[in-house]
């Protein structure tokens, strides 16, 4: 065989490679999804507006009082919240209660304390000082009371899970009846905002559950709303402190800014004119 002829014969045999590995690849293309493909199982969680939100936003105390109301009529029958103590709802950025209705509310509580001199633990209404009791005494009991899942602690739940306090509100307007063909598990709810759509806790809320004092609907969004805030406020209590250091923060670059533009201008006018008399 001639140097052409196997200098063509290799070419022949590279091009049916090559071919080969083209269809083979544009065939794994066509069967492999793509990753802009929806997916049946993606949680929905649409972004919500927050009187809170970056960079200037604040809470709105009102709201986080009744965000209060619903955790404490409802959420705090599963959930705990460890890290906080009652004293907190007064404090300045949150929901600040005066310090009568502070103490008001720990007294509604029943805290365990001891041991007294018989060395026996006894129960006592709560102060202002302790934190927020736990509906369960230990681990294993929340799960005994719950299908053998445990509810998980909220004290920064928004600032756990994605989505923070747009992920709450999904999840607890998220209930509806599954698409068909959708299997749900024995024991489990369908909800569009949590990952898989299977759910253990059933729908806490629902319109009219509970009444709010201040004339506010009583409907399942405001619930949802007003406990997502508070969950907020709950993992970020120093928000408005850091929202308010940041517009210090920027007030402060802007009147450097024009302070160094000015001082430059002035320093090569001078500059300007030195060059100006000695070029006359």
């Amino acid at each position: 065989m001639t140097l052409s002829s196997r200098k063509l014969a290799s070419m022949n045999v590279g091009g049916a490679a090559l071919l080969a590995l083209s269809l083979s690849g544009a065939a794994f293309a066509k069967d492999e999804p793509t990753s802009t493909e929806p997916s049946n199982h993606e949680p929905e969680i649409e972004a919500q507006s927050w009187t809170f939100s970056p960079p200037f936003g604040t809470y709105d105390n009102a709201q986080l009082q009744r965000g209060f109301q619903v955790y404490k009529d409802v959420c705090s029958n599963c959930h705990s919240m460890r890290l906080l103590s009652y004293r907190n709802l007064g404090e300045p950025g949150g929901p600040e209660f005066s310090p009568k209705a502070v103490a008001t509310l720990a007294g509604q509580v029943q805290v365990t304390e001891g041991p007294n001199e018989k060395g026996e633990m006894f129960q006592r209404p709560a102060r202002p000082v302790d934190h927020f009791r736990s509906p369960f005494a230990n681990e294993q009991l929340a799960r005994n009371a719950n299908g053998g899942a445990l509810p998980p602690d909220l004290s920064v739940v928004a600032k756990a899970r994605e989505g923070g306090p747009d992920y709450i509100y999904a999840l607890l307007t998220g209930y509806t009846d599954e698409p068909a063909g959708f299997d749900v598990a024995q024991g489990m709810h369908y909800n569009k905002a949590f990952p898989g759509h299977q759910i253990a806790m059933p729908p806490p809320l629902s319109d009219g559950v509970i009444s709010y004092t201040d004339g506010t609907p009583k409907t399942l969004d405001n619930y949802a709303r007003d406990v997502s805030a508070y969950l907020m406020w709950a993992a970020e209590p120093k928000l408005e402190e850091r929202h308010k250091t940041g517009a210090r923060v920027l007030l402060f670059l802007v009147v450097f800014m024009a302070i160094m533009y000015l001082a430059k201008r002035t320093v090569w006018a001078k500059l300007h004119r030195h060059d100006a008399t000695h070029t006359s």
